[in-house]
């Protein structure tokens, strides 16, 4: 019979994780309070209260602690595990909102919104950030819709590619509030707003994107 973990080792296990946890708070924090580019390895490493060592064994250097605190955040951007097959265009529209809803809360959080502040500033002097905040945070958000429009079209209910509707659902569900947000010329949605923007969105898209049946049947004479 097989033996699990020692105690020891589970308990190892979860001091690592513990001290890696501090260690991307902290570098979150100096990130946004000095920049990417002034801040240090070193000050991470005294602000998490480890040794630079530890650091390094743990996360990685400065660019790789960068991605390892973007791809934290971009964690609760997939979505939901249980997420129910379409098996009819009403039940798209709802998996749309909700899944709409879940990203408008999420990227509009004010530590997210810090982080796309933080890739602008430092665009020309560490491009790196917008790599990273493309590859990791939107990538993830990409697939995500991509997987949901995927399933719609494989249960006959859309009939677009699935990475051009992504798109198209991304732009309404956001319209100029992102860059709004950035501008600090716009408050963060509330829950009402929240869902009011999501559910329009999706009511838009399955009006752009009508099911293979209706768009055929509409171009017949």
């Amino acid at each position: 019979m097989a033996k699990g973990p020692a105690p020891r080792q589970l308990r190892d296990s979860a001091d690592e994780s513990s001290v890696r946890q501090r260690i991307l708070s902290a570098a979150f924090s100096t990130f946004m309070e000095r920049g990417y580019t002034p801040t240090s390895t070193l000050e991470i490493a005294t602000r998490a209260h480890v040794s630079k060592r530890a650091l390094y064994a743990l996360v990685g250097n400065k660019r790789e602690v960068l991605a390892a605190c973007i791809s934290e955040r971009a964690k609760r951007l997939q979505p939901p595990a249980d997420l129910p097959e379409p098996r009819d265009r009403e039940a798209l529209g709802r998996a749309l909102a909700a899944f709409g809803a879940r990203l408008v809360r999420e990227v509009s959080d004010p530590t997210v919104i810090a982080v796309f502040r933080l890739a602008i500033a430092e665009a020309v002097r560490a491009p790196e950030i917008a790599r990273a905040l493309d590859s990791i945070g939107y990538e993830t958000i990409r697939a995500a819709l991509r997987e949901i429009m995927t399933r719609a079209r494989s249960a006959g209910l859309l009939g677009a590619d699935p990475a051009e509707m992504a798109e198209h659902f991304s732009g309404l569900l956001w319209g100029s509030l992102t860059v709004r947000l950035l501008l600090r010329i716009a408050d963060r949605p509330g829950p009402r707003e929240v869902t009011r923007r999501a559910r329009a969105a999706a009511s838009a898209f399955l009006q752009l994107y009508p099911s293979p049946d209706d768009a055929e049947a509409a171009r017949q004479p």
